[in-house]
């Protein structure tokens, strides 16, 4: 059995896709001759809690050690912004606070990589002993947020371990970077961060094939695309849902705000009395004041289902009744590599898919691949509206279906295999 150390922010109770991912590798790692020890924060800041998770944590060793989070003196000016910065939902610059500018530019310019720098030193210092005392060689980081990839530097440093760096979300390209008020400086050290892990590291996985091409332009350390899946879950059988819902699991940021879409449902409703009756947009998830303004100036707040933040059995749930499941990516160039864990989720619930995004996004390869809905991008409001226009039509028929084929390699099971021969190739260099 080939001994593991996993690094991680975050784990169980927290909720998000984020969380998911590592619970599933370490879930399944077993089965594929590997042991993971996880090694997780003693009393982390999270912004989403879901109790659920904690029953999908295996009989695995896990080890903590307290973090400083500055998360929680920010609540001291301002509980709510603080909150919506640390999930990631940043309104428009014409629309911030002073309070929102100020913690925007603190958290961009004075935590660089991120705000979870100060777990870096205590970790190194502690998890040091620990790996020469457990007689452990081979270590993974998983970020966001990055500065746990530095934690993985020092101890590679240090140790001369075997070290795996697994990125979630890109580090310097992410979508988010250009509003947190970067100076020169600043985005500098970011890109001198990004470059030292890149070097250091003996092997990276990515969740998306453009990501990969970015990373390989910039380091020639082999690396693999491992996207992220879906379980076997384990939930009761659900009725389709009588009304027509268009539904979206997870975050709406004000980035993810198709307003031609808005559009294109509203439309519906004045040309088609039978959509109009049976029609509904289910929001699953935090959501932006942003896409709630445009929704309303769209017409379509009377339409409108919104459920804030529902546990991972109950969204699973939500998907599986759903007529339409909505994808939303932001529609720039940098944010085609984003693959959201969610896709999968919504591959093996059976409904078809209704994605927006930008051009040349790795989403649309593999929902065309999987034959599993439509991709879109933003400015194809009339595709959209055909496509909407058939899916509704087979539901007052009874017939709407996804015809999803070849989803099987990316089952959790199936993916925790391939991380497993990639730990165990490291193991052989």
């Amino acid at each position: 059995m080939l001994k593991v150390l996993l690094i991680t922010y975050y784990w169980p109770p927290a909720g998000g896709p984020g969380v998911q991912r590592w619970l599933k590798f370490v879930k399944y790692f077993k089965d594929f001759g590997v042991e993971p020890i996880v090694y997780i924060p003693e009393n982390p800041t999270y912004p989403l809690i879901d109790e659920s998770l904690a029953s999908e944590v295996p009989d695995v060793t896990i080890i903590k050690q307290p973090i400083f989070e500055p998360y929680r003196l920010a609540e001291v000016f301002s509980k709510k912004s603080s909150k919506t910065i640390s999930k990631g939902i940043i309104a428009k610059k014409e629309k911030q606070s002073l309070v929102q500018k100020l913690l925007l530019y603190i958290r961009g310019n004075f935590f660089i990589p991120d705000a979870r720098k100060f777990w870096i030193k205590p970790s190194v210092k502690f998890l040091q002993k620990y790996i020469i005392e457990n007689n452990i060689d081979t270590i993974i980081t998983t970020g966001p947020p990055h500065s746990v990839h530095l934690i993985g530097k020092e101890l590679k440093e240090k140790l001369n371990l075997k070290w795996i760096a697994d990125f979630r979300d890109p580090w310097t390209t992410i979508g988010y970077h250009d509003k947190l008020k970067l100076t020169k400086r600043s985005i500098k050290k970011h890109k001198q961060l990004e470059q030292e892990v890149l070097t250091a590291v003996d092997h990276i996985t990515v969740t998306s094939y453009t990501t990969k091409e970015e990373f390989q332009e910039i380091t020639n350390k082999p690396v693999s695309v491992i996207t992220n899946g879906y379980d076997t879950e384990k939930v009761s059988e659900v009725k389709l849902d009588s009304e027509f819902t268009i539904s979206h699991i997870g975050s709406l940021l004000s980035g993810r705000n198709p307003g031609k879409l808005w559009q294109v449902l509203y439309d519906l409703t004045q040309e088609n009395d039978e959509f109009a009756k049976a029609f509904r947009l289910r929001l699953v998830g935090a959501v932006s004041e942003d896409v709630l303004f445009s929704i309303n100036e769209a017409g379509l707040s009377g339409f409108l289902d919104k459920k804030g933040y529902v546990s991972h059995k109950e969204a699973i749930e939500i998907q599986r009744s759903s007529q339409v499941l909505l994808l939303v990516e932001i529609d720039r160039p940098e944010t085609k590599c984003i693959i959201p864990g969610k896709l999968f989720e919504y591959m093996v619930s059976k409904r078809p898919i209704l994605a927006i995004g930008p051009k040349g996004a790795d989403i649309s390869k593999i929902i065309k691949e999987t034959n599993s809905g439509h991709f879109f991008e933003y400015s194809e409001n009339n595709k959209m509206k055909n496509t909407i226009l058939s899916n509704f039509k087979e539901f007052q028929e009874g017939k709407l279906v996804a015809k999803t084929e070849r989803i099987e390699k990316y089952s959790r099971k199936m993916l925790t295999k391939e991380m497993s021969l990639v730990l165990k190739n490291l193991k052989k260099v």
